[in-house]
């Protein structure tokens, strides 16, 4: 009689979807290139997403600031794989920083984009948090920010 085959570890949610720490960080890091190219892109989209997520905070209270953080976290953290840096996560909040310093400033007319109202604070300090969070997170690079370590 055979004994049953032994059942893989079973692993958490976030350890399946984000992987471990060792997967993460054996991946392959992209060529300079492509990372320049990505740290330009992701500056851009950190842009686009503070724009629209100050209007999407705005247009459904409670649930737009859940959707407009969730969308702010996941352009970081895609920074920060794609790249495979710190720097990665930085650019994109570099952006969404920008802008949102750009969107608090008042119009001559007396327009505003953010108010300060408990949403408005609330999605430009989450948003902050979740950029450092993101740019703290272990990367493929281990000393500097932004530029590869020594190989492995």
């Amino acid at each position: 009689m055979s004994k049953p085959a032994a059942r893989p570890p079973r692993r958490s949610i976030p350890a399946t979807v984000l992987g471990t720490r060792e997967q993460r960080l054996a991946e392959a890091q992209p060529p300079r290139p492509a990372r320049i190219a990505a740290y330009v892109l992701f500056f851009l989209l950190g842009i686009a997403v503070s724009v629209c997520g100050s209007f999407v905070q705005a247009l459904w209270p409670p649930v737009g600031v859940l959707l407009a953080l969730a969308a702010t976290a996941a352009t970081f953290y895609a920074g920060l794989r794609i790249t495979g840096t710190r720097l990665g996560a930085g650019m994109p909040a570099a952006g969404w920083f920008l802008a949102m310093v750009l969107l608090i400033v008042p119009r001559p007319e007396g327009d505003n984009v953010l108010w300060s109202n408990a949403t408005s604070l609330a999605w430009l300090f989450a948003g902050s948090v979740l950029g450092v969070i993101c740019a703290t997170l272990p990367t493929r690079t281990s000393w500097f920010p932004g530029v590869p370590g020594p190989p492995r």
